[in-house]
């Protein structure tokens, strides 16, 4: 697929290093991507000894001496563990090494890390969590959805610009619309903050197409959500919640009779679809733009085919030269003045 290299923390997520083993193994198989995993030697070659034939694949083991868990407080884990997977992984980016990272540990230990030691786009305020999920049209990405509580109209800017660019590359939209999340489509509706960044978004080379509501996010209506990350990750995990509790609201009514069971044998290709549809692991993982290289984060509880599409994504992120186009991108709204609210 490409000559880069991801590097790949193998000791992130819950089950690890199964997942990711399997997911490296998957990518290097399917995809032809040469993959880094990194962590403990010993670890990670006994996982990988019950996949024959493992060898005539392009993978490599980095070793790591530490792991920070879930549990680690990700400030002090990012500080302490020095020779931890999640640091070494994003060290072999910035040393060129790796073009990409990914990882299913810790969230606020990989975006401290990423931050730290790869640094940020110049021209970046503060780096964005894209989030990608389905919608009755094409695939929409949300930022932020986790990296930025507190927001200011410029770096809703600047999460746009990033979007457009990461939706027209890697999700392959030609002309994103980019929608501001709000709580009415007018322009004096929402809070300081969206009618602020309303002005500013107006400005920019991009193809806004003003607020949207709630109620928009699944019809398609953008290709690309710009909120702070405050509202986004609620609205993620709500959709999240959703879509799981439909799955099993299905499986439930499916498995209430002998009648519905047969229809399920009749609409079981159907059923198939619509899984694959709202899977969270189909969409690999959420990038971590404006970051120096290419980070993807991804569930603690990921499992091998989300790590192999994360590594996917990551591939197709690195030789898209995204961040060079956010660079230039990123130039139309830094010598903004940013607006006062209506």
């Amino acid at each position: 697929m490409s000559g880069a290299a991801i590097a790949l923390d193998a000791m992130g997520a819950d089950h690890a290093p199964k997942p990711e083993v399997e997911g490296a193994i998957r990518a290097a198989k399917d995809l032809g991507i040469r993959v880094i995993l990194v962590g403990r030697e010993e670890v990670l070659r006994r996982e990988l000894a019950l996949h024959p034939g493992w060898e005539s694949l392009p993978i490599e083991i980095h070793h790591a001496s530490e792991f920070i868990t879930m549990e680690d407080s990700a400030a002090k884990a990012v500080r302490s563990k020095r020779d931890s997977s999640m640091r070494v992984a994003s060290r072999l980016v910035r040393e060129g090494i790796a073009q990409g990272f990914v990882s299913a540990g810790n969230t606020g230990a990989v975006m401290a890390t990423a931050k730290m030691v790869q640094g940020v786009v110049p021209g970046v305020e503060r780096p964005a969590l894209g989030g990608a999920f389905p919608t009755l049209k094409n695939p929409v990405v949300m930022l932020d959805v986790g990296a930025n509580v507190d927001c200011t109209p410029r770096m809703l800017a600047q999460f746009a610009v990033m979007g457009e660019i990461y939706s027209r590359v890697i999700l392959h939209c030609e002309n994103p619309r980019v929608g501001l999340l709000s709580i009415g489509e007018e322009e004096h509706k929402g809070n300081e903050l969206t009618r602020a960044a309303m002005v500013l978004l107006k400005t920019l080379p991009i193809n806004f197409i003003g607020n949207i509501e709630g109620s928009d996010m699944y019809a398609g209506k953008a290709d690309v959500i710009v909120c702070d990350g405050f509202i986004g990750n609620v609205a993620l995990k709500v959709s999240e919640g959703l879509a799981e509790m439909i799955r099993h609201m299905l499986r439930e009514s499916f498995e209430a009779s002998v009648t519905r069971k047969i229809g399920y044998i009749l609409s079981r290709s159907g059923f198939a679809d619509f899984r694959k549809r709202v899977d969270y692991s189909e969409y690999g993982g959420a990038p971590l733009l404006g970051v120096q290289g290419v980070c993807i984060i991804c569930h603690g509880r990921s499992n091998a085919n989300a790590i192999r599409n994360a590594i996917r994504v990551a591939a197709e992120f690195s030789t898209g030269n995204i961040n060079l186009q956010m660079e230039h991108g990123l130039r139309s709204c830094s010598n903004e003045k940013v607006p006062q609210p209506i």
